[in-house]
């Protein structure tokens, strides 16, 4: 007995996002060792939904050790057909850090810059020059410190 159990319209749902999925895990001649357990779930914690291999002719082996990696990894088993398992366990939650939030400002960045002659007859000249994130560039090519927006007091009032 699987660890998460699904129902029709569920699993309907995941094997069709599962038809364009290529095999992430292969078990081989060997079946299902530690190695191949450790690798499935290290892509079902990757990707939730994940396509099995298994290089077995035997339909009761494949079945077997559907239900086996289903029970062990607590996982959803979606499909079995031919010899594609398709397996399916809820990703977890990524936190965000909130020191991570407290640095979004950009970087600085290099900006290539093309200086035409007045002549037109050299060729340009390239230069590369690091803009701040506090900066702009200018149509002109001349880095100016980037200006808070003015609002007006209409609607500075209406934002109260």
């Amino acid at each position: 007995m699987a660890a998460l159990q699904l129902t029709p319209a569920q699993r309907k749902q995941y094997r069709a996002a599962a038809h364009h999925l290529h095999p992430v895990v292969m078990i081989g001649a060997e079946g299902l060792t530690p190695a191949v357990i450790k690798e499935t779930d290290a892509a079902l914690l990757a990707h939730g939904l994940i396509k099995i291999r298994v290089f077995s002719d035997q339909r009761a082996e494949r079945e077997t050790l559907l239900s086996t990696l289903a029970d062990q990894l607590k996982a959803a088993p979606i499909q079995h057909i031919g010899k594609l398992l398709v397996l399916w366990r809820p990703e977890p939650e990524k936190h965000a850090t909130p020191a991570a939030d407290e640095f979004k400002a950009s970087g600085p960045r290099v900006i290539k810059i093309l200086k035409f002659s007045k002549s037109g007859s050299q060729r340009a000249q390239v230069k590369k020059m690091t803009v701040m994130g506090n900066e702009r560039l200018t149509v002109g090519g001349i880095v100016k410190r980037a200006k808070k927006r003015i609002i007006s007091q209409k609607k500075r009032s209406l934002a109260e």
